[in-house]
C-alpha cells in the first residue's frame, strides 16, 4: 500500500484525506547556498540547494527526520497539506539531489526550496527556505 500511494504521488495525484502529517526534526532548515539572494547571473543558472538539521532521502522512501528538496521558481508556495504538484513552477528533486542546472530566460526570477515528504507532502511544520529573487542577463 506504501508503494501505491507512494506511485500516485508521484503523479500528483492526492492521497489518502486526513493523512497524518509527516513531523519535521526540530530546527530543521532548508536554504539555497547559491546563487545569493539579489544575484545578477547568465543562464544556466546552478542552484545549490542547503539543509540543516534532517537528511535527505528519495521520494517514496519513509525514513524518520528525511525528505527531498522541491524547488518553486516564479510561484508561491502550494498548499502545504497536499503533496507538491509537479510543473515548470514546482521542479522535484525524488532522486535525493541536492542541486540543479536550469535554463531560465533573461528578467526577474524568484527561487524558494520546500522539503517534501516521501509522499511529496510538506513536513509539519513545513521544512521552507527564504525567497530569493535573481536577474538573469
Amino acid at each position: 500500500m506504501k508503494k501505491l500511494l507512494a506511485l500516485l504521488a508521484m503523479a500528483g495525484i492526492a492521497v489518502a484525506a486526513g493523512a497524518e502529517p509527516t513531523p519535521a526534526p526540530e530546527g530543521a532548515k532548508v536554504y539555497i547556498i547559491a546563487p545569493a539572494d539579489g544575484a545578477e547571473v547568465s543562464s544556466p543558472v546552478t542552484v545549490r540547494f542547503g539543509l540543516v538539521g534532517m537528511g535527505v532521502a528519495p521520494a517514496g522512501t519513509a525514513v524518520p527526520n528525511t525528505g527531498h528538496h522541491h524547488l518553486i521558481i516564479d510561484s508561491d508556495l502550494p498548499p502545504l497539506d497536499q503533496p507538491v504538484p509537479k510543473d515548470d513552477k514546482h521542479i522535484h528533486f525524488g532522486g535525493g539531489q541536492t542541486e540543479v542546472t536550469l535554463d531560465l530566460p533573461p528578467g526577474k526570477h524568484t527561487l524558494q526550496l520546500l522539503m517534501g515528504d516521501h509522499l511529496h507532502v510538506p513536513h509539519d511544520p513545513p521544512v521552507v527556505s527564504d525567497r530569493i529573487t535573481i536577474t538573469v542577463k
